[in-house]
């Protein structure tokens, strides 16, 4: 059994809470784990925006993480054992900072002081912790303090009910958006305490990748956010929020909520406890309870209690081998976020925080996530621990490669268009595609290629993640150099972005030089592309939109006929459908535009 590392006294560091005495990391690095950034939000704190931590009257020795927040443990985690176990807890608000190792007496000061990387987690809102993505490789080599936090998760994070803002005393605590909250309480942690550490609080970066990225869009959007970071990176996240009757309504209201809604939610729970006997009676039972009575029954709930209604109500509308599913969270609630969401906050010169962004995602990013998000419509699981069946190789690997380039329309060129029309200059673009891992036995033969998450070992610069990244025992001996080389190039180019709000020619100006984006036809728009060395570089990519990946699918000659590719977009508007890549009205308009292309249209303007 490992020991806890032993306290060194060269990293004491004073906070605004009292000294904390970290240890000596293995990179030349000193590390700080589990400083506490806000009070505990238990009890009556349930539900309601963090406060800021207590004083503490002694040395905090921050040699061990927090523990994570309270989350099911993905079935995906290796050695998970069942689908419902749970981990976790809810006194969770805890940070980690990764330094290079300066004797207290040497810590930067003024315009010395480094740039901050604050690195927020994926998981789909519902997992994950901070702790996992040591930051250590990367504060040594590029000289940059890198953070990373926990923040509330699943129901805990993101849950709004009218019996709940009764007694809310502000606007942020009837929010429901308290995962957000936590960020933004972080942020306010690092500008009030990281000068102390050594980094700059001037520039600090705020960047994630899925659900992380996610909620960088979110944080970019919030007025509450404003002034506490200056530069964004979104690695395949995307601006996806959802509206409050979704996130409260019965499924049968006039304006109807989420199958996952906190009002179903309640209806779930009745049932399970014995109090009633159906949906309809739950329903008569909410009727005779006072709103009062009605927080005093959520509030006992366990977190447990809690995420096993939702698993419930997910099994019954999706099937049970999709792990993945829509769960309302990031709430258009206009208070922490704009009531009309990201994207037109985005269209508004005043309706975001205008900083420099980097956004990208990967060449493949649902190789490994299909299974997870599609039931049985293209893969099944085996039976035997984290393995897969696909029914169709080909028509799995199509599925996948639109999916991808709609995934590249909506989180990425969409909002760098936007973003764009307010900052020109200032917006930079990737693509992922470094694909060096050999075919999985547990995708059934398919290689995952550059999958979803694949990017963020190469910004950490090891491979050592949490358990979520079970691509990674793929690579090789034979691809450790090839990975090695592109983490340095991309290790960089993030540093520097943090330092000066452009990659340029990366941290120590040795790369090739990363232009911005442009959405202007033929005006040389840069996406950089991040590949197996030499392949890489800055190339010319037309503006990816959800019309001209269809006008695509018209001409792709993998499909043969109208009939073929209507039965494909069905497909993706099954998959691809619950997480705002494609509607009905896409799929309405797509079917139309077929009957005025001949079969071999060569062409590419949708009608």
């Amino acid at each position: 059994m490992s020991k806890d590392p032993a306290p060194d006294e060269t990293t004491r560091r004073r906070t605004r809470e009292g000294d904390v005495v970290g240890y000596a990391g293995p990179h030349g690095d000193h590390v700080w784990l589990g400083i506490p950034y806000a009070s505990p939000p238990v009890g009556e704190w349930r539900w309601r925006a963090p406060r800021p931590p207590q004083p503490r009257s002694g040395t905090h020795e921050a040699l061990t993480a927090g523990p994570p927040c309270a989350q099911r443990i993905p079935v995906y985690m290796p050695d998970s054992g069942m689908l419902d176990a749970h981990a976790g807890s809810e006194d969770c608000l805890y940070l980690n900072v990764w330094s290079p190792s300066f004797p207290a007496t040497e810590v930067p000061l003024g315009d010395d002081r480094l740039p901050v990387m604050f690195w927020i987690h994926g998981g789909a809102n519902v997992s994950g912790q901070g702790d996992t993505y040591g930051g250590g490789v990367l504060a040594v080599t590029q000289a940059v303090i890198v953070v990373t936090v926990n923040y509330r998760l699943g129901a805990l994070g993101w849950f709004r009910h009218a019996s709940l803002r009764a007694g809310a005393s502000s606007t942020d605590d009837q929010s429901g958006n308290f995962g957000t909250l936590d960020l933004i309480r972080a942020l306010e942690w690092v500008r009030d305490n990281i000068a102390g550490f050594g980094g700059d609080p001037r520039k600090v970066t705020i960047f994630g990748e899925s659900a992380g990225g996610g909620n960088v869009y979110s944080l970019l959007a919030s007025p509450r956010a404003a002034g506490l970071f200056h530069r964004a990176i979104v690695q395949s996240g995307t601006p996806e929020t959802f509206g409050i009757d979704q996130a409260e309504n019965f499924t049968d209201h006039d304006s109807p909520g989420m199958e996952q809604s906190s009002g179903e939610l309640l209806l779930q729970l009745l049932i399970r406890d014995g109090d009633a006997s159906d949906r309809q009676a739950a329903k008569a039972c909410l009727t005779k309870m006072t709103p009062a009575a009605v927080a005093g029954y959520l509030r006992s709930r366990t977190f447990v209690e809690l995420d096993r209604g939702y698993q419930q109500l997910g099994v019954a509308a999706h099937d049970a081998a999709s792990t993945l599913r829509p769960f309302p969270t990031v709430f258009r609630d206009g208070v922490v976020l704009p009531a009309d969401g990201i994207m037109a906050a985005f269209s508004r010169r005043d309706g975001y925080n205008r900083v420099p962004v980097i956004l990208g995602t990967t060449r493949d990013e649902f190789t490994v996530l299909l299974p997870m998000i599609s039931g049985s419509i293209l893969a099944q699981p085996t039976g035997s621990g984290f393995a897969f069946a696909i029914t169709d190789k080909t028509r799995y690997g199509l599925v996948a490669e639109y999916l991808a380039k709609l995934l590249k329309a909506y989180a990425v060129d969409g909002p760098a268009s936007a973003i764009r029309q307010h900052q020109p200059g200032s917006v930079f673009v990737y693509r992922f595609d470094w694909d060096d891992l050999p075919p999985a036995s547990w995708l059934d033969g398919v290689s995952p290629g550059a999958t979803h998450g694949l990017d963020v070992p190469f910004v950490f610069g090891h491979l050592d993640l949490g358990p979520e990244f079970f691509q990674l025992p793929l690579i090789k001996a034979r691809s450790l150099q090839s990975f090695r080389a592109l983490a340095s190039v991309m290790m960089s180019y993030w540093a520097a972005f943090a330092d000066r709000g452009d990659p340029g020619t990366g941290r120590r100006g040795e790369l090739p030089q990363w232009i911005a984006w442009s959405d202007v036809e033929n005006d040389g728009a840069g996406t950089m592309l991040f590949d197996a060395m030499p392949k890489g570089g800055v190339l010319s990519s037309p503006l990816v939109t959800k019309d001209s990946v269809l006008s695509d699918l018209v001409h792709d000659p993998r499909f043969v006929s109208s009939d073929e590719r209507c039965r494909f977009l069905h497909d993706l508007l099954c998959i691809g459908g619950a997480y705002s890549l494609l509607n009905a009205e896409d799929y309405d308009r797509f079917v139309r535009s077929l009957a005025k292309w001949p079969q071999s249209a060569g062409g590419r303007e949708m009608a």
